[in-house]
């Protein structure tokens, strides 16, 4: 591994968000948990997790896109492309600052979840 680059890897950790692996956030799939997707559209529409809303963080993700998905109360898991990705990261700690308080970060993001061979969705153009 290239330690120059550690600096560009997502957190582990974010102050009020539990960081999940790719098998916890299965099963919070399984459970019916709101997914939120922050990538860019292109990349959402190669594939993502089944049901995922789509918010990219560069664009849409603001505090009544978000709210309209899910209430501050209610659990969602956030992701991105993975550990070389900030955009969960970043989506996360706003938000927090907006008030939600039962946020899974899914750091392993959507490569982890291919890899481990769970079904994503893809829209043909």
């Amino acid at each position: 591994m290239n330690t120059a680059k550690a600096d560009n890897l997502a957190p582990e950790k974010i102050e009020g968000a539990r960081t999940v692996s790719t098998v916890t956030a299965k099963l919070l799939f399984d459970k019916g948990y709101h997914f939120i997707d922050v990538r860019g559209l292109d990349d959402f529409k190669m594939g993502h997790i089944p049901g995922a809303y789509h918010l990219s963080i560069k664009s849409d993700f603001d505090e009544r896109n978000l709210s309209v998905i899910v209430k501050k109360s209610q659990p969602v898991v956030i992701y991105c492309n993975g550990i070389l990705c900030m955009g969960s990261s970043i989506a996360i700690k706003k938000a927090i600052d907006w008030g939600w308080s039962n946020i899974f970060y899914y750091r392993e993001g959507i490569g982890d979840w291919k890899q481990q061979g769970y079904s994503v969705h893809s829209i043909k153009p």
